[in-house]
């Protein structure tokens, strides 16, 4: 009798294994160099209103100047310390992709297009802290990042150390001395409520949005780590070398192996740092990578490439059932932040109770950079759209319009 039962629960559970191995593989995941199109008929999306929604977008395409150096003087360029250190390139025209469940229904503009990706950046830097926890090189992003520092030595070309002026002078970085700062940890530079103190890399913490209040610049009272979100630059480059220090390889050869490879990107993308964000790893010479094009540099990719990524979130950090992001990690990114609930871990927005886009789905979330630059992600309808060069105020209108495409209607309030 018992082992009647016994032959009976193992053959369920292994039906119900296999019916989940073929869900898993019925989910198209385009291969490395090639992208199977869909008419949007095919996949119950009409046409005519998708073909609104994209007229939409390149009506509305951003208007600030295609050459990006100059946007950057016009905007960042205005603050303390704005200087550019990294590189920049003009941009192309409004661009995008539409992607249903897996397949490409419409694109328009220049998606091969290599441009700058702004803050999109961040969710790849991000990723490369998902694969450092998944490889244990991280044990909890609620460690106190002191806990992992070591010291770094920035490298600076024809520096002398037997100098009597160079006496007394710190020899490596050390970012995490004071008392605020010994308490940060990984989630709290992940969600951009670390508060930290300091300059890095000619750029004080102070000097990226400042406050209006300039007497507050040197002399306010610090947050405690954990309590207050603010975004801010200086601290996701903090991010960046942080996550250098522990991997102790290039970030950019990182997200390529572990996370670009295996969702067939191109090898077009680049990730750039700044002419002075160098340090010395193991006697190698090593640029730390910016978080984004706030003074120059960041990623520079296609359209296909972000597809890509986007699609990676959509399926909750699978790709042809493998776990490319670990799910606990998934989870985080998507769990608002208590004094930021539209954001998760850098740069996933999130739509919590729908005020980032009240077009949109509850469950949607978005990977967006300056630009703007967005990668839209709506699990309800299966969706992902590339969205470039758009006007930052009209996004929710086009998300509206791109809703009634593929579901028939708008969703529910």
């Amino acid at each position: 009798m018992f082992e009647r039962c016994l032959r009976k629960s193992c053959g369920i559970a292994i039906v119900l294994l296999s019916v989940l191995t073929l869900y898993a593989q019925t989910k198209y995941f385009p291969p490395a160099g090639n992208w199977e199109r869909r008419e949007p008929q095919q996949l119950n999306i009409d046409d005519n209103s998708l073909k609104r929604a994209i007229a939409f977008a390149i009506a509305n395409e951003s208007k600030t100047p295609r050459n990006l150096e100059l946007a950057h003087f016009q905007t960042f360029g205005r603050e303390p310390f704005g200087e550019p250190v990294g590189p920049f390139r003009e941009r192309g025209p409004a661009s995008g992709l539409i992607i249903k469940s897996g397949y490409i229904v419409a694109e328009w503009g220049e998606p091969a297009r290599i441009d700058m990706a702004f803050s999109v950046t961040k969710s790849f830097l991000s990723a490369t802290a998902a694969v450092a926890l998944d490889k244990k090189l991280i044990r909890s992003f609620g460690d106190r990042i002191t806990d992992y520092w070591t010291p770094t030595l920035v490298y600076e070309p024809g520096r002398r150390f037997d100098r009597g002026e160079n006496f007394g002078r710190p020899t490596f970085l050390e970012p995490f001395e004071s008392e605020n700062n010994k308490k940060i940890t990984w989630e709290h530079l992940l969600r951009q409520t670390s508060d930290w103190e300091g300059t890095l890399w000619g750029k004080p913490d102070w000097a990226d949005r400042p406050d209006r209040d300039v007497s507050a610049w040197l002399s306010r009272q610090r947050n405690e780590p954990g309590t207050a979100y603010e975004y801010n630059d200086v601290r996701v480059n903090l991010l960046a070398l942080c996550l250098l220090n522990v991997w102790r390889r290039p970030l950019p050869e990182v997200l390529k192996k572990f996370v670009m490879d295996e969702i067939g990107a191109s090898d077009t993308w680049r990730w750039f740092g700044y002419e002075n964000s160098y340090v010395v790893i193991d006697g190698n010479i090593v640029q730390s990578v910016s978080g984004g094009g706030h003074w120059g540099g960041g990623i520079f990719i296609n359209s296909y490439d972000m597809g890509r990524f986007g699609l990676l979130t959509l399926r909750n950090g699978t790709w042809n059932s493998k776990q490319i992001l670990p799910a606990d990690f998934i989870a985080q990114a998507k769990t608002p932040t208590i004094s930021q609930p539209t954001y998760g871990f850098m740069n996933w927005f999130l739509n919590t109770d729908r005020k980032l886009f009240p077009s949109a789905p509850a469950k949607a979330f978005a990977h967006i950079g300056n630009g703007t630059n967005l990668i839209y992600v709506d699990p309800d309808n299966d969706l992902v759209a590339v969205v470039r060069w758009i006007e930052n105020g009209k996004i929710d209108e086009f998300l509206g319009l791109l809703t009634i495409a593929v579901s028939g209607s708008k969703p529910k309030m």
